[in-house]
């Protein structure tokens, strides 16, 4: 996935050192019950939708644009699931602490395609029949599902994500 300009700026200036970005990921339910996934071009793996936030963008607004950006299917915001943050290294060496406001979201308009390069496949899935997703990724869609949990916010010291 090509970095914005906004990134590539901060890099030149720090190279590979630790950035922290805002980011959303969205857990999107259709009527049946089901998670819209996808499989990332860059790692191959399965994934909840998500992204960075563009500088002046609200989260509300970000996880809208990038389900859409992603997978052409329109959501609504049901609630926010929680918040917390995880690193990640990426393997040019860039080492980054993503603040990530997770959004349970419902499907209301729109057909799950392939709809930009970030993306090799998406579908719908079967919480019981989901092809392999990170531990981070698990997480977020465990406290997403669960109707009667307030919002999630990690504990004092609480990592592994």
């Amino acid at each position: 996935m090509p970095a914005s300009d906004y990134v590539r700026n901060l890099r030149a200036r720090v190279g590979p050192e630790l950035i922290m970005f805002p980011t959303v990921s969205a857990i999107v339910l259709n009527d049946l019950g089901e998670v819209l996934l996808h499989q990332r071009s860059d790692t191959g793996q399965w994934a909840l939708i998500a992204g960075m936030m563009d500088p002046g963008e609200q989260p509300a607004d970000a996880v809208l644009r990038e389900v859409e950006e992603e997978t052409a299917v329109r959501v609504t915001i049901e609630r926010l699931a929680g918040v917390l943050s995880h690193d990640i290294t990426y393997p040019n060496g860039d080492h980054c602490q993503m603040v990530n406001m997770f959004f349970r979201c419902r499907a209301i308009a729109g057909e799950a395609r392939v709809n930009d390069t970030e993306s090799l496949a998406v579908g719908w899935y079967p919480v019981d029949a989901m092809p392999d997703i990170s531990p981070f990724a698990q997480k977020l869609l465990s406290v997403a599902l669960d109707d009667n949990a307030p919002p999630y916010f990690a504990t004092p010291g609480e990592g592994g994500f």
